[in-house]
Order: C-alpha cells, then structure tokens, then sequence
C-alpha cells in the first residue's frame, strides 16, 4: 500500500527484454536502505516487487500484463520515473490510500503553464471518467492529487501541479502526448458500480424485465 507522496524522482539504469517479461533496474539511492528481496516498491505508481537490491539500485520484473496497461513499456536507459516505498503502519499519510493497481493510461492533452504553477490536462475514457469528480482525487505517476477540474463533454480532467510537484515528479515534465498512469479511487468506484447497479435493477423491474425480489414476511 502506498499514500501517493513520491518519495524520489529517480534515473533507469537499465532496461533489459526477457521472454514474456522486462527487466527494469532503477537507480533509488537512499530508498534501497533496507530495502528487502519481495518487498513491494511503486514506480510510475505501478505496484512491484523487488528481485534484486544492491548498490543503491534495485531490479524489478514486469510481465506483458503490466506492460499493457502501464507506460513501463515506454521505458528506456534514461528515463525518470517516481519511486514509492510502501507504508509501514504508523507511518504519517500525507497524500491518499493507494494500492499500486493501475487502471490505464492518460495522455497529456494541454499543458498550462503559469507563474508556481502547472495546469495538466489529461484526457481520460468515458469508463473510467465516471469515477472522478471536482476535488476528488486521482494518482498519475503514482502522485496523489487533486482534481482540479472535470469536462465531461471532452472526457478530461486538470490538475493543478504546485513547485514542489512540479520539481520531485515525472508530472514536472510531461508534454502533451504523453501517458500516464491512472489509479482510481476503489472506494468512489465501488460506490458508483453499486449506485448503478441498484438503479438499473430497479429500472429493469419497472419494465417488467425481471422478477421483483420479494422480502419474506416476518413471522407473527
């Protein structure tokens, strides 16, 4: 688990292709120091284990899965990406409860540049925009923010980056075309799918699409 407050904006020392997997070794500095073999690190906000730890760097196998649906195939020798450790019970959340399970990816569709701030418009599916509203939140990268902003008439969504964001992120650097990783609330999620289940169960009774539920009587 993680709370979405990146830890270190971190170099790719190596990317190597193996059958059915890719290889990504990741310069993490200080965040390797006690860093076990198995233990759960997020990079771009994708939740993955570490399979080798030394020298201030640590190695991570992603399947073809995660390659699918994350920007980690995107990855290069040179690349930045944001770097997690997980939280230990006790520890402070600054940001919000994440899990590391990424949903998809978002592409960058305007940068607004102003003076201490960076304005991001993310252009997100119509499944998955349902699920974000004005002052929720949602990770990119794996950075817990705000939403500043929804369009639903364009199915995109802002975020308002602050100077600390902006230097400690990939965010600081993104331009437009580029993907992100998106997680979602799973709480907002279960609640919408619940909401929408229910009222088109109901609607579906008052079609006479299917049976109504009858509630046993109580006993006398």
């Amino acid at each position: 688990m993680y709370t979405g407050i990146v830890q270190g904006l971190c170099d790719v020392a190596s990317v190597a292709n193996e059958p059915g997997l890719r290889r990504i070794r990741v310069q993490i500095g200080d965040l390797s120091a006690g860093l076990e073999l198995g233990a759960s690190v997020a990079i771009n906000g994708v939740c993955l284990t570490a399979t080798e730890v030394k020298a201030g760097s640590a190695c991570f196998d992603v399947v073809r899965e995660t390659l699918n649906h994350t920007n980690l195939g995107a990855l290069a020798q040179g690349s930045r990406v944001n770097v997690e450790r997980s939280f230990r019970v006790g520890d402070e959340i600054g940001g919000h409860i994440l899990s590391g399970h990424v949903v998809g990816t978002v592409a960058v569709d305007a940068v607004e540049e102003g003076e201490n701030e960076r304005n991001l418009w993310f252009r997100v599916e119509a499944d998955w925009l349902r699920f974000l509203h004005h002052k929720g939140f949602a990770a990119l990268d794996g950075a817990s923010l705000t939403i500043a902003a929804v369009d639903a008439s364009t199915q995109r969504i802002k975020v308002s980056l602050i100077p600390e964001t902006i230097a400690r992120t990939t965010l600081g650097s993104v331009v437009q075309g580029d993907q992100v990783n998106l997680e979602i609330d799973p709480q907002t999620r279960a609640i919408v799918e619940t909401v929408e289940r229910i009222l088109a169960e109901r609607e579906a009774r008052s079609e006479g699409k299917m049976p109504s539920i009858r509630t046993p009587s109580a006993p006398i």
